[in-house]
């Protein structure tokens, strides 16, 4: 749906030469013009309009000097640094224009009508005028000579295979005789000028031609390729005309045909047998075809016409024609009117070789001509709901429009047309923002129709409804007329090759053909334009012309977005994508299609340029809202304002309608920020957009307006859709984050549950509206909370069922269930009924169910010959209910409760027992002693025991606190058991064994002293404890010194000597292990070291390497650890845990050496630390006894054994090493090898398991436990 728009135009009059032009050819890379003429050859700059160089060929002899000669061809060669020239006389010529020498090199004495070259200029090809045709190399020597007329077909002569023949063929009512007709060859054309024409295929492997055959007289077409082998002769086509072009990309020669009623170009495949047409606007023998031409891409054809002489004094016109193809149908896109006499008449035409859309045109009177055109998609440019959308197609006199608001028409079909007196070549919307409807047309003959959309009181005969006619569709438009209009108007230096416009900051700029950018207002006071200057204030200037431009605020200034013919796409004059194949410029949005066939949409409202040039410039794939896959090709047609539609358009021609997920987020966040929840929601239903958006896109403002979108939405069952997609997520930020944070976030709703919140806001909106009609949708609203409340629900179905409302719109119960079971599972829904205990509920249900009645009804009757409490009791049973069950129980009498308690005891329901009996029964008891007995196979003892002694079941109590060793609550049950004094003493016998068992010492010797008056015991208990002190006091107490010196003393100077043993095997083990360290620490850093040299480059190319490339990787580095444990994550858990233990040895070699050394020196430590307070004890006794010796000698090893560890610390526990294995080396002194040798340290020789091996031990100083008697 594009339309071939003029960019520019560049035009060379009065070129100052002899004679008259006779054919033109390029030199692409000098970029002149080289124009023949029979007096010779002149080269034309058309930029500087300056003769470059002028040679003649008369003075040489190789033309007439009468003015009779004639140039039949000129070619370029790039090569060879030459022009070659063929006259009509025969001569082939070179000439070299920087030194003006003329060669010739080759001469065919009946004359030459056609020189083509082949698109790779390897071959020549002559058409002589003894009707052969002579292929020559580039350097000119002959290959072949033949005979322009065959009497043979070619290589790819049709087989036939016997059937299908003419004359076994049905005629109908020509009959048999038809068979047996010859056919009749029409003669050429009445003005065909009977000499041949030849074409290239654009790779240059055939070339067809076009001669008048001598025998019928009639043109035909053969095929030949590369190496001179004829491979096919046309079919047989009534009045063939002598225009010839092969399409470049290869598939078709076009050609004209004369029919009797109309003039067609018509399409002939490699075979010769024809492939479609299209038919020229003129009546029968109005014109005469002199050309065809195809673009270098193959997508444009030119159709050089000419007027017939059909009226005597009748003024005669050429034209130049473009055609252009899609979806299957031939648009006419461009007419320009020449005239066919005089000074403007076209002597040749002709595209440029490497600019695909330039064509050059000379006149007879040396007049130059160069069309520069580009594609561009003529659309309305509104951007609120009464801009209709418009695209309009030019195609020859007619105007197709499109209004992609009402439908989507696909092309060559519109929505309706225009029809003008003329061919049209250009179509522009108004800018004017509530017009925007409004178009403007210019047609061949300079004529402006303007077309204003508005109510007509007639019926306008130029507009002619299209696919959408009918009583479904109707467009009022006004009666086109030419306005004229005087405006101001402003002069600018230099080529303008494109302008647009801003409707909202009334401003235009204007692209010049060198690049610069003018800014003119179209509202201002003063007519003056300046330069376009970039946020920098400095001037914009394109560095390719951009075939189309637009205008848009990016981060609040106005900025100018261009694309070039070769997809570059430049923000000012900033390149930032160089793979945009098409844009747009919507409200506050930017979409562009890619060659790796995406569409992307940007927001610009919140965007900065830096921004937009880095999601631009990036070569990732994000996946969010802006960006989506396209087919491959396509376009951008226009989009929808103030909706959500994006038309693209496909390579052949065929429309595509596209919701972008932006564009779709960006309309339904403005409706929802206008309360507009009916259009929101019908949107999001049909492009399945998660609902939950309607309330998570500011959930304070819709929780105070549920009311609003109940109303808007109207319909109960979009209400129950929008229930059923309710989730707790937020989609705002899991979904559809939005584009740009903004710095003020939306008010976020109330703390509580999402779902609960909304089902309670709208239900109770629903019930105030109009609860009758949204009966559904308020049961709904309960079934879809946290916790379904189905016996709501069935509570509220039943009502209906029992006192059905008189009002016309209300729901039956009937209904009401129906709809329950679309929710909830059947099964489920009984279930919830039989828990209502209302059996008339409960038989709705089923009766809806696919259960069985033979099943639930005797179930049912059985039920319901129970007592209530029991029956209530029976159905909380079947439905696991299992703490309603006992309490119904509970209510049915003792007789009941030894099944009660077997329930109980089942499902362990001793606390909520336990709350349904008063503390002072039986039954109390009982369950007591039951979940006493439970805890106890629980191995719960001492809850077991205080649950036994708060029923008074005190024996059990004692046997519980016996076994978990809780003495005093022993002791205190056999108060409560009144045990005899020898009960007692046996008692606490067992209990301070019990205790010694557990290391209690001081309990046990409590136990023994109190109850069973064993003091002895009990100091041998204190003494094997190490309770000094309490030992000598129990001594003291009963008066036995003769005690202190039996046991006390040799009790103290023996764990004195145990004391000494321990630290100095510590200090041993410590001292060991830290000498070791150093060792494992020293061979780690040599390793590391071997390493990196061994990578290191030498030799004569070391300098090919670059520095980190002598960084130890981590596989060499712990190579031959890495394999150790690799199968361990297979294995069973046991050997997993036996792996770990195996994982820290001190085993002298193992991989992680230094780590178990570090925890066993940390253990040591801790171990040590620990002693303190043990220490401090022995030492006073010691004092005491005057073990003076003893003491000190104690009190001074374990002092050199704390500083010792302490003056270690530093060493074993480095602050570097610390570092390293934290964080990698940075730094400004860091080089590539160190920060890449840390990272693999960190990678490979410190599990993040074993980060805390690698904090030190605290030796805590404060901790007070030196006797100052003793220094």
């Amino acid at each position: 749906m594009r339309n071939l728009k003029l960019l520019r135009t560049l035009e060379f009059g009065d070129i100052q030469a002899p004679g008259k032009p006779q054919c033109l050819s390029l030199r692409t890379e000098q970029g002149t013009v080289l124009i023949g003429s029979e007096h010779g050859l002149i080269e034309v700059d058309p930029v500087t309009r300056e003769v470059k160089n002028e040679i003649s060929l008369v003075a040489e002899g190789f033309l007439p000097e009468d003015g009779s000669g004639s140039i039949v061809g000129i070619q370029d060669l790039l090569d060879q640094e030459s022009v070659c020239v063929a006259t009509a006389p025969g001569d082939v010529i070179l000439c070299n224009l920087s030194t003006h020498q003329l060669e010739c090199v080759g001469s065919v004495a009946s004359g030459i009508s056609v020189m083509s070259w082949s698109p790779d200029q390897e071959l020549v090809l002559l058409a002589t005028g003894q009707q052969t045709l002579i292929m020559m190399t580039k350097d000119f020597e002959p290959i072949m000579e033949q005979q322009i007329h065959q009497d043979d077909f070619g290589e790819s002569k049709f087989i036939t295979v016997g059937w299908g023949r003419k004359e076994t063929q049905f005629h109908g009512s020509e009959g048999r005789q038809a068979a047996f007709q010859v056919q009749m060859h029409e003669s050429a054309l009445p003005w065909d000028d009977h000499r041949p024409r030849v074409t290239w295929r654009g790779d240059g492997q055939f070339f067809a031609v076009s001669v008048v055959c001598p025998d019928t007289g009639a043109r035909k077409v053969r095929v030949w390729n590369r190496e001179f082998a004829l491979q096919s002769t046309s079919e047989p086509v009534a009045g063939l005309g002598p225009a010839l072009a092969w399409k470049p990309s290869g598939s078709l020669i076009a050609s004209t045909q004369d029919k009797p009623n109309q003039h067609d170009v018509v399409f002939f495949e490699k075979n010769g047998l024809l492939h479609g047409h299209f038919t020229l606007p003129f009546l029968k023998d109005q014109v005469k075809v002199n050309d065809l031409l195809w673009n270098a891409d193959s997508t444009v054809l030119a159709v050089w016409l000419e007027d017939l002489q059909r009226e005597e004094n009748s003024t005669l016109k050429a034209y130049v024609q473009l055609w252009t193809v899609g979806n299957y149908h031939w648009y006419l896109k461009q007419s320009l009117p020449f005239s066919t006499s005089g000074k403007s008449k076209i002597v040749s035409l002709m595209w440029d070789p490497v600019i695909p859309y330039r064509l050059h045109v000379l006149c007879q009177g040396w007049h130059y001509l160069c069309y520069d055109w580009h594609w561009t998609t003529d659309r309305s440019l509104g951007d609120n709901s009464s801009d209709m959308a418009n695209v309009a197609v030019i195609d020859g006199n007619r105007v197709l429009v499109t209004v992609f608001r009402q439908s989507i028409v696909p092309p060559p079909m519109c929505s309706y047309r225009l029809l003008l007196p003329h061919s049209v070549n250009q179509v522009v919307f108004s800018v004017h923002p509530e017009k925007s409807n409004d178009l403007a047309i210019l047609d061949a003959s300079n004529q402006i129709s303007v077309y204003k959309c508005g109510d007509s009181q007639s019926v306008d005969p130029t507009v002619k409804l299209g696919a959408v006619g009918g009583n479904g569709f109707k467009v009022s438009l006004r009666t086109p007329h030419l306005e004229k209009r005087y405006n101001s108007s402003v002069a600018v230096e230099g080529v303008i090759i494109s302008l647009c416009c801003n409707s909202k900051t009334k401003s235009v700029a204007l692209q010049l053909a060198d690049g610069q950018i003018l800014k003119y207002l179209w509202e201002s006071p003063s007519l003056a334009v300046e330069p376009w200057k970039n946020p920098g204030g400095f001037p914009v200037r394109l560095p390719y012309p951009c075939t189309q431009t637009e205008l848009a605020m990016i981060g609040g200034e106005e900025c100018v977005l261009g694309l070039t013919d070769r997809c570059r796409f430049f923000i000012n004059d900033t390149e930032v994508a160089s793979n945009v194949t098409s844009f747009a410029v919507y409200d506050e949005f930017l979409l562009l299609t890619t060659h790796s066939h995406t569409c992307q949409c940007f927001c610009l409202r919140d965007t900065s340029f830096k921004t937009l040039q880095a999601a631009l410039s990036s070569n990732h794939m994000s996946n969010g809202e802006s960006l989506r896959k396209v087919e491959r090709g396509s376009r951008i047609v226009t989009v929808v304002p103030q909706d959500t539609k994006l038309i693209l358009q496909m390579p052949r021609g065929n429309l595509e309608v596209v919701h972008h997920r932006a564009l779709v987020l960006a309309q339904i966040r403005k409706w929802l920020d206008k309360l507009m929840f009916k259009e929101a929601f019908e949107c999001m239903r049909k492009l399945r957009i998660n609902l939950n958006l309607i309330h998570d896109h500011n959930p304070k403002v819709f929780l105070e307006n549920v009311e609003t979108f109940i109303r808007q939405v109207d319909s109960v069952n979009h209400i129950n859709l929008f229930f059923t997609e309710l989730k707790e997520e937020d989609v705002t930020k899991t979904m559809y984050p939005p584009p740009v944070t903004n710095t003020v976030q939306l008010s976020r709703g109330p703390d509580g549950k999402k779902v609960d919140l909304v089902c309670d806001a709208m239900r109770a909106a629903m019930e105030n509206i109009n609860p009758h009609k949204y009966c559904l949708s308020i049961l709904t609203s309960h079934v879809k909370k946290t916790t379904p409340e189905l016996e709501i629900v069935l509570q509220k179905v039943h009502e209906l069922q029992g006192h059905a409302p008189s009002v016309p719109d209300a729901v039956t119960a009937e209904e009401a269930l129906k709809h329950l079971l679309l929710l909830v599972d059947v099964n489920e829904l009984y279930d919830h009924s039989l828990g209502t205990y209302d059996f008339d509920l409960v038989l709705m249900v089923a009766e809806k169910s696919q259960k069985d009645p033979k099943e639930y009804l005797p179930f049912l009757n059985t039920l319901k010959k129970m007592e209530t409490n029991y029956q209530r009791f029976t159905i909380d049973k079947y439905l696991k209910r299992y703490e309603k069950a006992i309490g119904h129980l509970s209510k049915c009498g003792p007789e009941y409760f030894p099944e009660c308690l077997n329930l109980i005891k089942d499902k362990n329901l001793y606390n909520e027992a336990l709350k349904l009996y008063p503390s002072d029964s039986q039954q109390y008891k009982d369950v007591s002693i039951a979940y006493g007995e439970h805890l106890m196979e629980e191995h719960l003892c001492e809850p077991a025991g205080l649950v036994f002694a708060r029923c008074g079941a005190y024996e059990k109590a004692l046997s519980a606190f016996l076994a978990c060793g809780s003495w005093q609550q022993a002791l205190c049950m056999a108060a409560q058991l009144h045990l005899t004094k020898d009960q007692l003493a046996g008692l606490g016998r067992t209990l301070a064994g019990k205790l010694v068992e557990q290391r209690r010492h001081s309990a046990a010797a409590t136990v023994l002293e109190q109850y069973a008056q064993d003091y002895e015991e009990a100091v041998l208990l204190l003494l094997e404890g190490a309770a000094w002190e309490e030992a000598l006091r129990v001594v003291y107490k009963y008066n036995r010194l003769d005690i202190i010196e039996t046991n006390v003393k040799p009790s103290i100077l023996e764990a004195q000597k145990n004391y000494m043993a321990f630290l100095d095997s510590q200090t041993a083990t410590f001292i060991r292990h830290k000498k070791r360290l150093l060792v494992v620490r020293e061979l780690k850093e040599q390793a590391q070291q071997v390493n990196l040299d061994e990578d290191e480059p030498h030799g004569q190319d070391s300098d090919l390497f670059s520095e980190t490339s002598s960084v130890v990787s981590g596989s060499d580095m712990s190579g031959k650890y890495s394999h150790s444990n690799s199968r361990i994550s297979a294995r069973s858990s046991k050997n997993r845990r036996k792996a770990e233990r195996k994982k820290h040895s001190l085993k002298e070699g193992s991989p992680l050496e230094d780590l178990a050394l570090m925890e066993a020196l940390k253990e040591v430590a801790q171990g040590t630390e620990k002693l303190k307070d043990e220490v401090y004890h022995i030492l006073k006794v010691l004092f005491l006894f005057e073990f003076d010796e003893q003491g000190r000698e104690l009190q001074t090893a374990f002092e050199d054994t704390l500083q010792l560890m302490e003056r270690s610390l530093p060493e074993i526990w480095t602050l570097t090493h610390e570092q390293s294995s934290a964080t990698p080396v940075l730094g400004p002194d860091s080089t590539a090898n160190s920060i890449m040798a840390s990272y693999q340290q960190q990678k490979t020789s410190v599990p993040l398991l074993d980060a805390e091996l690698f904090i030190p031990p605290k030796i805590n100083k404060r901790t007070q436990w030196k006797l100052s008697l003793l220094e």
